[in-house]
């Protein structure tokens, strides 16, 4: 489960910045998951949840927004998203020739701080 070694990442990286800015506490964080990051978002919030006692963020709200997979399709021109993890061809037109543009993500949105 690399999803606990990320969140302990993540709550060492808020809270020296909580830290650094002469804030007391992390009342919510917001993050940008892609499908396709290879991060499951239920065990990103169970390690939060497990994680967060005795921190900055003993009381944060952790809130995940997630983004599915998405590309442009260099035959058909055009760009699609799909509920897959995975893409083997374009879903508009059948061709193997597309970019992939989102979908891998693993952002810090905001923090809200007291």
């Amino acid at each position: 489960m690399h999803e606990a070694s990320i969140v302990l990442s993540l709550l060492d990286t808020l809270s020296d910045r909580c830290r650094q800015e002469g804030y007391r506490s992390i009342e919510s964080v917001r993050l940008r998951i892609g499908m396709a990051s290879g991060i499951l978002p239920e065990a990103v919030t169970f390690a939060f949840e497990a994680a967060k006692h005795d921190t900055l963020a003993e009381n944060a709200e952790l809130v995940l927004d997630i983004v599915p997979l998405g590309g442009f399709c260099n035959s058909c021109r055009n760009d699609f998203e799909v509920s897959e993890t995975y893409v083997l061809n374009c879903p508009l037109c059948g061709s193997d020739s597309f970019t992939i543009r989102k979908g891998y993500e693993l952002d810090i949105v905001e923090m809200e701080v007291n």
